[in-house]
């Protein structure tokens, strides 16, 4: 399962996948429990493939976030908890990430990012490359700059 089908929404923890739409929303299944969840549009909705992280000189797309982080720990969980005091996590992030802009990332998406990472990790939810439409979208733009 890619990215695409994985939601965050506020107010709720941990992540859900995406099940069904319907006529007022749609229903997700939590990945925490199993549990199934009828959200409705007024519900405020991310889908991971379309958060970024911002660094000095860009935003870096999360799935990119996940690979680094999947290649440190060699697709195992976390050397750290969320649960961590914040130094830790913004040392831990730094080396997954070295850039990262540290006024607009706080400790608390670095717990999100970590917490969502162990999650997806524990689900089997281990594919993080981009969809194959984007890479091929990503080399016509590289081809034309080149040209």
């Amino acid at each position: 399962m890619s990215l695409d089908k994985i939601l965050a929404i506020s107010g709720k923890p941990g992540l859900y996948k995406l099940m069904t739409q319907t006529r007022t929303g749609f229903v997700a299944e939590s990945l925490i429990d199993g549990k199934k969840l009828s959200v409705g549009l007024r519900n405020n909705v991310s889908l991971l493939s379309e958060i970024a992280i911002y660094t000095l000189t860009e935003e870096v797309p999360l799935r990119e976030v996940f690979q680094k982080i999947k290649e440190k720990e060699e697709g195992k969980n976390t050397s750290v908890s969320h649960k961590d005091d914040k130094d830790t996590l913004e040392e831990y992030f730094f080396e997954i990430l070295p850039d990262y802009d540290e006024d607009r990332v706080y400790a608390s998406d670095i717990k999100k990012v970590i917490q969502w990472y162990n999650l997806l990790i524990n689900n089997g939810i281990t594919d993080f490359s981009a969809p194959e439409n984007e890479e091929a979208e990503e080399t016509v733009e590289q081809d034309s700059e080149e040209k």
